[in-house]
This record gives structure tokens, C-alpha cells and sequence, in this order.
């Protein structure tokens, strides 16, 4: 039986957040659906949030709360897709939404359809 050997080291897995002086940097996210390959549930009614919610999660863990979210950074597969990620991002952050620039870009997967990477403040 062959078998197969690879001397050199896979690709280093990126973390999902990095802090310093205060501020909490996270990776780009992007909505995992229950088979952690299917990027298309974004679509779906009733699992759209899952994409903020991952981002906050991850913020979370560093002890940042939505309120603490200074800037996001909204990586979109199709613009078209821009109204409903709006809505979504307005319920999740209320009246006072952080910064955010959105942009339409080629993602890491054919079936990613969002990434947000978020930066917040939770004091020095």
C-alpha cells in the first residue's frame, strides 16, 4: 500500500483575533453553515445572522461586546446581496453601527458570500 509522506509544514492556521493597547482585530469571518463548508446559508431566512454573529463571537472571546465594535470591513461575493446584509448589520449593531466600508470581492471559497472582519476598543 502507498503511502503518503509530506516533509514540509502545512500553511500556519491564522488566528481568529489578535489585541493589543486595547483594541481587538479579528480575521475575516465568514458563516459557517452546519456542515462547516456550506458558505450559501446566507441566503436562508432563518440562519442570515449567522455571519455577524460569528465576527461577535470572536470579538466576545477577546471581551468585546457589539457595542465596542469600532470598524467593520464587509467583504460581499455579489453586491446585489448589499440591502440584506444592510438590514442584517442594522439589527445587529441598532442605532449607533460602527464604521464600515463594504466592498463586492472574490472570496476564499466559490461558496462564500460574506466575510466581515471587525476591529473594537475594550480599554487598555
Amino acid at each position: 500500500m502507498p503511502t503518503h509522506l509530506n516533509f514540509q509544514p502545512g500553511p500556519p492556521i491564522p488566528t481568529p483575533r489578535h489585541s493589543g493597547g486595547g483594541f481587538i482585530f479579528t480575521a475575516g469571518q465568514v458563516a459557517l453553515g452546519r456542515n462547516r463548508g456550506d458558505h450559501r446559508h446566507w441566503r436562508c431566512g432563518r440562519t442570515n445572522r449567522a455571519n455577524p454573529h460569528n465576527v461577535l463571537s470572536v470579538l466576545a472571546e477577546g471581551g468585546a461586546s457589539p457595542a465596542d465594535v469600532l470598524k467593520c470591513t464587509v467583504y460581499l461575493k455579489d453586491i446585489a446581496d448589499f440591502q440584506k446584509m444592510n438590514d442584517i448589520f442594522s439589527q445587529t449593531f441598532g442605532p449607533t453601527p460602527p464604521a464600515r466600508t463594504t466592498v463586492q470581492a472574490h472570496l476564499a471559497e466559490p461558496t462564500m458570500l460574506v466575510e466581515i472582519e471587525a476591529v473594537a476598543f475594550v480599554g487598555a
